[in-house]
């Protein structure tokens, strides 16, 4: 395998494990909120404890709980399980808002959106850890992404725009692409 082969690999395999864990995330928020028979905001309190959990053991055990630092087996695993709940986390949070809450799905997007929104400020103009603005960020973009999904293929009648499952994930993937063209890329300022 060349450079190039192995380069791209590399690319392509966290892409693939965000997916994944997206759809696993998807189906435990599901059980939690649904088998467990505990609703929206007890499925979202229960994940909620199991992301700052993971947290709290990754940090106990590494020391740091910052990206940057994942250069271990160890680390990773603990990167990916906390990604897993995180992913979780933002699925049930996204309905809890959508649906309990009474927000529909603009309204979760307005306040998820609003929120990402606000940890961009602090980025800019405070000193707040960046680690927990990751966090925060990484966290709030599920909801996000799922309030938006939801609304784009939910019936009329539920507040969507019952598009299709093909159509909806079309827009969003040209969303996805255009955003990438319009936001610049950058390498990062050191290697990992």
């Amino acid at each position: 395998m060349s450079n190039e082969q192995l380069k791209e690999a590399m690319i392509k395999v966290p892409a693939v494990t965000i997916i994944a864990s997206t759809t696993v995330g998807t189906t435990m928020a599901d059980y939690a909120t649904r088998s467990l028979g505990i609703g929206y905001t007890g499925g979202s309190t229960l994940l909620l404890a199991l992301l700052l959990g993971s947290l709290f053991v990754w940090h106990r055990s590494m020391g740091r709980i910052d990206v940057a630092s994942i250069s271990t087996p160890k680390a990773e695993w603990f990167y990916w399980i906390t990604i897993m709940f995180s992913q979780t986390l933002g699925t049930a949070l996204g309905d809890w808002m959508a649906d309990t809450a009474g927000l529909g799905y603009l309204g979760a997007a307005a306040i998820f959106g609003g929120a990402l929104l606000l940890v961009v400020l602090l980025y800019y103009m405070t000193s707040v850890s960046r680690t927990a603005l990751f966090w925060a960020a990484f966290v709030l973009t599920r909801p996000l992404g799922a309030v938006v999904g939801d609304f784009l293929d939910k019936p009329v009648a539920k507040g969507g725009l019952e598009l299709s499952r093909y159509t909806a994930t079309g827009v969003l993937l040209v969303a996805i692409i255009i955003l990438i063209m319009a936001l610049p890329q950058r390498a990062a300022q050191k290697a990992h």
